[in-house]
């Protein structure tokens, strides 16, 4: 049975606004929830609404901020310390309704009732199916013009119902139509403080809950008739590749699909293919001892038939004869069929091993109840439920609105595989966390369509590793797999090193889980967020130590390179890994080109920065275990004094004080001191005793290395890889309750190996020798400033009247991948 506690409002949220916060007249009310967060409500027969709604949960704010009320000339005037709402009382219109931002000094920082929201610098939207490049997204919290406004009229309430339509409602807590004639819009003035914007959205709208550690590393995912042998060898192969992957997505093929034509199309199911599958609960048993979390995907729409094993139960609980064979309709309005859908359909499967759901609603909002979405309600019900077994819940679905974020992890759709698809992602990511929006899964590598292009599927790659959740997916088309195995070597290589990074990032991504939900901040945040300058629409903050601009498009075939447009701030920054410097020194930060081969892409971090990972050794256990690790790597950039609190809990729910953190601080003056501090809060959840190895990258050779245990020295092996700048410590194994220093006293900045970098652009270009030789003797004689005589080898053969074998070009790519680094310790 379903229980009702789960779905139960949070005793923490209060849907009523303080009447302290409250100007009001007989038709109208508006709430000051912030000095930037204004509720707007009209009512033609003077029904408020105090429900919570599907998005807002929380309108008692604390404390009601200062303003104040005057009347002037026929207008009431509502000040804030941040903004002016002027009002005439009549129904709202654009003469009549307005609220300027005072503290955003822009030509449009007034908005009008009704204005169209062109300066919006979007949220999300709902679906990516089918989508060859850009979709138009729902309007986000921020703007250019300092405005943004969600218009919450048309949502359902959630209300307390111990009967829906005349039958019993066992969730306790159901939807309900709003009153007609209501306006219901929350208006957010936040100018350019986008933090304050998204940590307010979701006071009023709940919290971004926790995804449990799994979700984090790389999900397998394949529309293609997989049967239970075919599937534990590719498990096995995985494993014996040194893959790691933790979930096994499993499309609608797990059920019967070939039915009689008589029950209509195949798409929804709830019955193991016992042709594929013959032992279900074996099966999901031996994934999850390979370390495997499981999801299946279900089409709900066409109901429960007659041919399903579940149907006489469902039948019977609908007040249907199973010997009579009429399908149970499905009906996301009705509580009784819900309860049913959940009960008889779902928790046998999760019985057997089902961890969560892959919710694939694909037919519109649409349902009997007026403005019921069919995937919000969906959403709503199969995360609460998901509970039930005492673990973190966990749902896997489409956007449905402001508020989805509290029902992760979202499901983008169905992609084609094309670059502009790829081009798009980064963008459609990052600007979701404009709405709140955290946690979505892509279709990494496309899913249909499109043609075979290695280079394309290693930039997705890349770009999943460096995504709120990794997740390859592709058709079921024989020439379209996403295994690794399928690509040739160079390609495979790269495929290969950007999983296994994204494994070995889950202590970095679960503090920023933490952060998610504790710190209301996204794990990807628009640049703009907190830095003025470039405006590059692919790039974005991964947490809170680095900046990732994914390349985008394609190989250039001269430099056999990727380029991508990055913009940094103000400061010392270094690639993350190979460790070369970048500065940029002007007050606007730094616009410039990265190129990379195929390896890797553009991912710097700040000075200072510091991001532990996952070892991937033995003491670790299998490569794709997700426990908190014995042994951790510590990668440390220097430039400036740093600070990482590496947060790590037992992965409970709903247990605030099993949280373990431990402190590792950087400061880098005269010479360098990297400190792990002894672990703070439920030191229980984490190993007794640990192996750390602290990476300091884009540092020089050094010899004076010493290593503290409690102020005590002990012998460490240190080693220098020249091609990263990296100089390596592995510190013996230590309680978790030491404390560990690493104190390198000759440390400093590498020098930059601009001419060996130099060379290798010119190595691999392809084009003539001699023109090679004459760039290189420039850049070896000049430095960066023979990028202006570049340009003198560009000319056509023959315009200077050589022979021509003394002809020569200077393709334009080649002269770019040289300027960055030439440039880029300036």
């Amino acid at each position: 049975m379903v229980d009702a506690s789960l779905f139960s409002p949070d005793p923490a949220a209060d849907p009523s606004m303080d009447p302290a916060a409250v100007v009001r007249s007989d038709r109208w009310r508006i709430g000051v929830l912030t000095d930037s967060l204004i509720r707007l409500e009209w009512s033609d027969d003077g029904t408020f609404v105090d429900d919570a709604s599907q998005m807002a949960v929380n309108r008692r704010f604390a404390p009601v901020p200062d303003f104040r009320v005057t009347e002037r000339d026929g207008l009431t005037v509502i000040e804030t310390d941040r903004l002016t709402i002027r009002y005439d009382g009549e129904r709202f219109s654009p003469e009549g309704l307005s609220v300027t931002v005072r503290d955003f000094p822009v030509q449009d920082n007034t908005w009008h009732y009704g204005d169209a929201q062109t300066g919006n610098l979007h949220g999300t939207a709902r679906t990516l199916d089918q989508a060859d490049g850009p979709v138009d997204m729902e309007p986000g919290l921020l703007s250019k013009t300092g405005w943004a406004v969600i218009d919450d009229s048309a949502t359902c309430l959630l209300v307390g119902a111990d009967e829906v339509r005349g039958r019993r409602n066992p969730f306790g807590t159901w939807t309900a139509p709003r009153p007609e004639g209501g306006i219901d819009l929350y208006f957010f003035g936040y100018g350019g403080r986008a933090t304050d914007a998204v940590r307010d959205f979701y006071r009023l709208t709940g919290p971004v809950p926790l995804l449990p550690r799994f979700a984090l590393g790389n999900w397998w995912s394949r529309y293609h008739r997989y049967d239970e042998a075919e599937y534990r060898a590719l498990v096995e192969r995985f494993e014996a590749e040194g893959l790691p992957f933790t979930v096994a997505v499993l499309d609608m093929d797990w059920h019967l699909t070939d039915i009689d034509p008589k029950y209509g199309s195949g798409w929804t199911g709830y019955t193991w293919n016992r042709d594929l599958f013959p032992d279900p609960g074996g099966f999901l048993g031996w994934l999850h001892e390979h370390g495997m979390h499981v999801t299946l995907n279900v089409h709900p729409r066409d109901g429960v038939r007659a041919f399903e094993d579940a149907y006489p139960d469902m039948a019977r609980s609908q007040g249907i004869d199973p010997a009579d064979g009429t399908a149970v309709d499905f009906d996301v309005s009705s509580p009784t069929f819900m309860a049913a859908y959940l009960d008889l359909l779902h928790h046998p499967l999760e019985d057997q091993g089902v961890d969560f759901w892959w919710l694939d609603w694909q037919q519109g909002g649409v349902a009997r109840q007026k403005g019921l979405d069919p995937l919000w309600m969906l959403n709503h019900l199969h995360y609460l439920d998901s509970a039930r077994r005492g673990g973190r819940p966990l749902t896997f679905s489409r956007y449905a609105g402001p508020g989805s974020h509290r029902y992760p992890i979202g499901f983008s759709g169905d992609s084609v595989v094309s670059w502009k698809s790829l081009k798009f992602q980064p963008y459609f990511t990052a600007m979701a966390s404009n709405i709140g929006y955290g946690w979505w899964s892509h279709d990494i590598g496309g899913h249909m369509f499109g043609r075979r292009d290695e280079a394309l599927q290693v930039r997705w790659y890349q770009f999943g590793a460096f995504s709120p959740i990794c997740r390859l997916h592709s058709s079921e088309s024989p020439f379209n797999g996403k295994e690794p195995w399928n690509f040739r070597p160079e390609a495979r290589r790269a495929m290969t090193d950007a999983l296994r990074l994204r494994h070995a990032m889950i202590p970095y991504l679960y503090t920023m889980n933490r952060r998610a939900a504790v710190d209301g901040l996204p794990l990807v945040e628009p640049m703009y967020w907190r830095h003025r300058g470039g405006n590059v629409p692919t790039e974005y903050m991964f947490g809170t130590e680095l900046v990732v601009s994914p390349i985008v498009d394609p190989q250039d075939p001269v430099t056999q390179r990727g380029r991508a447009d990055v913009w940094l701030p103000r400061g010392d920054w270094f690639d993350f890994f190979d460790g070369r410097r970048y500065r940029a020194a002007g007050a606007d930060g730094r616009l410039m080109q990265a190129w990379r081969t195929l390896e890797r892409i553009p991912v710097f971090a700040k000075a200072g920065g510091i991001v532990p990972l996952r070892e991937p050794d033995a003491e670790n256990g299998r490569p794709n275990d997700v426990g908190n690790p014995v042994h951790l790597r510590v990668v440390a950039f220097p430039g400036a004094d740093g600070a990482f609190d590496l947060w790590e809990d037992d992965g409970a729910a709903g247990d605030a004080d099993r949280w373990a953190c431990t402190g590792l601080r950087s400061r880098w003056d005269d010479g360098a001191r990297l400190v792990i501090g002894p672990v703070r809060g439920a030191g229980g959840v984490v190993p007794e005793r640990r192996r750390w190895t602290v990476t300091l990258r884009g540092v020089a050779p050094a010899d004076d290395v010493a290593v503290l245990v409690d102020g005590a020295p002990v012998d460490a092996r240190t080693a220098y890889d020249a091609d990263t700048l990296s100089l390596e410590v592995a510190v013996p194994p230590a309680s978790r309750d030491a404390r560990i220093e690493v104190v390198v006293r000759d440390a400093r900045v590498a020098d930059d190996p601009m001419l060996a970098d130099a060379f290798a652009v010119l190595n691999d270009a392809q084009m003539e020798y001699f023109t090679k030789e004459r760039a290189y003797v420039l850049v070896r004689d000049l430095g960066p400033g023979a990028i202006a005589s570049l340009h003198s080898l560009e000319a056509e053969p023959g315009e200077y009247g050589e022979p021509a074998w003394f002809q020569s070009h200077m393709p334009q790519s080649v002269i770019d991948a040289l300027t960055e680094v030439l440039n880029r310790s300036r």
